[in-house]
C-alpha cells in the first residue's frame, strides 16, 4: 500500500466516542498519521463499548484502526505544558467535547493559534460553538430528534424512530474531514491555520437538504414514508416469496413502468388512469401498493433480480448486515479487509470507500492500547531522552502502555 494521499500529515486527536474519532479515521485511512491524546487513566470511553472480548472494544477497534496513542494527564499544569510543546508538531487537532471544554484548561483555540499560527482546529460539538445551545449536552439520538431526522423515519402513523445507524455522530465526523481539507487547501495560499466549526445539528439539517426544501417550498411536513420515495413509484421496498426486493423505477426513462408490468404479470395496471403516469401513481399510492405487494409476492427476491435486471429497472436484494457483507461486490471492491488484533483476533474491519487510482488509502494497521506510543512520539516529537520521559511516567504526567484501571 502506497503512503495514501494524505501521507506526510499529522493529526492530533483528542476526541472520543464516536463524531471524532470517525473523523480522524477518515484522515488516517487517506494516508495521515494520527495521534490519539487520550486522558489517563481510561483513555477515550469508547474502550469500554460493547461488543467486548477480555475487556477490549470491537467498537473502539473498528474507528480507531492505523491511529496511535499518547497520554497525558491535561488536568496538571505539567501535561498542559507538555501539551502546548507537542501542538506545533501537528498540522491538525481534532476535538468534540462540549464547547468550552478546553478553554477552561487554558488550551482552546485561540491559546494554541499563539503556538502555532498554522493549526487547523475542528471541533465537532452537538450544536456548534456558537449560538444560544452551545453548551447543552448532546449524544447522537438527541441530534436526530432536534434535527428532524425521526420525525420522518418509519411507517405512517408509527412511532418516531432512529435509523439504524448513528447519523447524526457518522455526518458530523464526515463534515470534520471535508471541513479539514478545505481548511488545509486554503493555508497552502495563506499559510494561516483556523477554526472548523462543525456543529452536528446542522449536518443533520445538511442532510435532510431536500426536506427543508419541500416544506418551506410547499408548506407541508414531511411525513415518514417506510421505504418509499415522496413522489417517485414505485420506489420501495416489496414483499416477496423468500424476504424483500427493493425496486425504484428511474426518472425520466420510457417503457419502465410497462416493463415493470408486464413481467408481474400486471399488464392491466399499465394503461390503469390511477396509474398510468409517475404523478397518478403517487397520488394513488395507497391504492397500488396492495396490488403490487400482492403480485411480488409470487417469486422470490432472487428470481425477480434475475427478471428485471435485463430490463435496466433499478432493484437489488433487502439484505441483512450479513447477506451484505457476503456480496461479490463487496469482495471485489476491498471493502472489508482482515486487520489483526492482539485480543479480538483478526476481523474484517470496513476500509475505505474512497477509492484513488495513483494513491489509494486503506486500513493501515490495529488500534492502540492507550498509551501504548507515548514514549516514542515524546522521543520522537520533542527530542525527549529515556530519563526525562521516565520521571514524566513516575509523577503521571504521561501514561505509558499499561493494563487500562475498570470503570466503576
Amino acid at each position: 500500500m502506497s503512503g495514501g494521499p494524505l501521507s506526510g500529515l499529522r493529526v492530533l486527536d483528542l476526541s472520543w466516542v464516536l463524531a471524532g474519532p470517525y473523523c480522524t479515521m477518515i484522515l488516517c485511512d487517506l494516508g495521515a498519521e494520527v495521534v490519539k491524546c487520550e486522558r489517563p487513566p481510561f483513555g477515550d470511553v469508547a474502550r469500554t463499548t460493547g461488543p467486548l472480548l477480555d475487556g477490549e472494544s470491537g467498537y473502539f477497534f473498528s474507528v480507531n484502526r492505523g491511529k496511535r496513542s499518547i497520554a497525558i494527564d491535561l488536568k496538571q499544569e505539567e501535561g498542559r505544558e507538555l501539551f502546548l510543546q507537542l501542538v506545533p508538531q501537528f498540522d491538525v487537532l481534532v476535538e468534540n467535547f462540549r464547547p468550552g471544554t478546553l478553554e477552561r484548561l487554558g488550551l482552546g483555540y485561540e491559546r494554541l493559534a499563539e503556538v502555532h499560527p498554522g493549526l487547523i482546529y475542528a471541533a465537532i460539538s452537538g450544536y456548534g460553538q456558537t449560538g444560544p445551545m452551545r453548551d447543552r449536552p448532546a449524544l447522537d439520538v438527541v441530534i436526530q430528534g432536534a434535527g428532524g431526522v425521526m420525525s420522518v423515519t418509519g411507517e405512517p402513523d408509527g412511532p418516531p424512530l432512529k435509523p439504524g445507524l448513528s447519523l447524526a455522530d457518522i455526518a458530523g465526523g464526515l463534515f470534520g474531514a471535508v471541513g479539514i481539507l478545505a481548511a488545509l487547501r486554503e493555508r497552502e495560499t495563506s499559510g494561516r491555520g483556523q477554526l472548523v466549526d462543525i456543529s452536528m445539528l446542522d449536518c443533520q439539517l445538511a442532510v435532510q437538504e431536500n426536506a427543508f426544501l419541500r416544506y418551506h417550498l410547499t408548506g407541508q411536513l414531511p411525513q415518514p414514508l417506510g421505504t418509499r420515495h415522496s413522489w417517485a413509484v414505485p420506489f420501495q421496498a416489496f414483499p416477496t416469496a423468500d424476504g424483500y426486493i427493493v425496486v425504484a423505477l428511474a426518472w425520466g426513462v420510457p417503457n419502465q413502468w410497462a416493463l415493470l408490468c408486464s413481467e408481474l404479470d400486471a399488464v392491466e395496471l399499465i394503461d390503469d388512469p390511477r396509474f398510468a403516469e409517475a404523478h397518478a401513481r403517487s397520488a394513488n399510492h395507497a391504492e397500488l401498493e396492495p396490488l403490487l405487494n400482492e403480485a411480488f409476492r409470487k417469486r422470490t427476491t432472487a428470481e425477480w433480480v434475475e427478471r428485471l435486471t435485463p430490463y435496466e429497472i433499478p432493484c437489488g436484494p433487502l439484505n441483512n448486515i450479513a447477506e451484505a457483507a457476503a456480496q461479490p461486490q463487496v469482495e471485489a471492491r476491498d471493502m472489508l479487509t482482515p486487520v489483526e488484533h492482539h485480543t479480538l483476533g483478526t476481523l474484517p474491519l470496513v476500509d475505505t470507500p474512497i477509492k484513488l487510482s495513483r494513491t489509494p488509502g486503506g486500513v493501515r494497521g490495529t488500534s492502540p492500547d492507550m498509551g501504548q506510543d507515548s514514549r516514542a512520539l515524546l522521543a520522537g516529537l520533542l527530542g525527549l531522552d529515556g530519563a526525562a520521559i521516565d520521571a514524566l511516567v513516575e509523577r503521571e504526567v504521561v501514561w505509558d502502555e499499561r493494563p487500562t484501571p475498570e470503570l466503576g
